[in-house]
């Protein structure tokens, strides 16, 4: 699912587009209280491009976290062109799984990675014992549409021997995992595909 192919494709569309509107809002969000000297946590960032605006925009360091090392070339010519190789980070670590492995940061970020984990208290738990200032992330809206299309795709991956899943999780039992670790609901971005939420610790 998310191969060299995959990750060259992300590439080009940010070359070419920039970010989504759902990733704007993360990054808005989260240098709403100024990113000087900031440090920047981005779980499941893929080719890091949220951690690059972030450096752009004066933090002053940002790590991706991924499962996987396709992206990692891609990654390193994005920080490149960008002028902050030296500035951006990356690791292939689950901070689910092994969080003792991952530092804290002044700001976490998560664009499509909570739908790809199926444990997502665990997953939101990790991410906000890590954050020490504002963390956002973006998830699937949670209706009869997006149950009914994400059930579809899955059972479709499971007929071709894939296998990814994705899922659709109760986002009121989201942000109550978030709350229960010291972090304050602060705005919902709404939207049709990504709505985004932000708190802050």
């Amino acid at each position: 699912m998310f191969g060299t192919g995959f990750a060259r494709r992300t590439a080009k569309r940010y070359r070419r587009r920039g970010l989504d509107r759902a990733a704007e809002h993360i990054v808005d969000f989260v240098a709403g209280d100024g990113l000087a000297g900031a440090s920047v946590l981005e779980i499941g960032g893929g080719v890091g491009e949220l951690g690059l605006e972030l450096l752009r925009r004066g933090a002053a360091t940002a790590t991706t976290l991924e499962l996987s090392p396709a992206y990692d070339d891609e990654a390193d010519r994005l920080a490149r062109e960008a002028g902050v190789a030296d500035r951006a980070r990356r690791r292939i670590v689950d901070i689910a799984a092994t969080p003792d492995e991952v530092e804290a940061a002044d700001i976490v970020m998560m664009h499509r990675v909570v739908c790809c984990y199926p444990d997502y208290r665990r997953l939101l738990a990790a991410a906000a014992d890590h954050c020490r200032g504002r963390l956002a992330f973006s998830r699937p809206p949670r209706n009869l549409v997006s149950r009914s299309l994400l059930g579809t795709q899955n059972a479709a991956f499971a007929l071709i021997g894939k296998e990814y899943r994705a899922f659709v999780h109760p986002p009121a039992a989201m942000l109550e995992v978030l709350a229960d670790r010291g972090l304050r609901h602060v705005k919902t971005y709404p939207g049709r595909v990504w709505p985004v939420e932000g708190l802050a610790r």
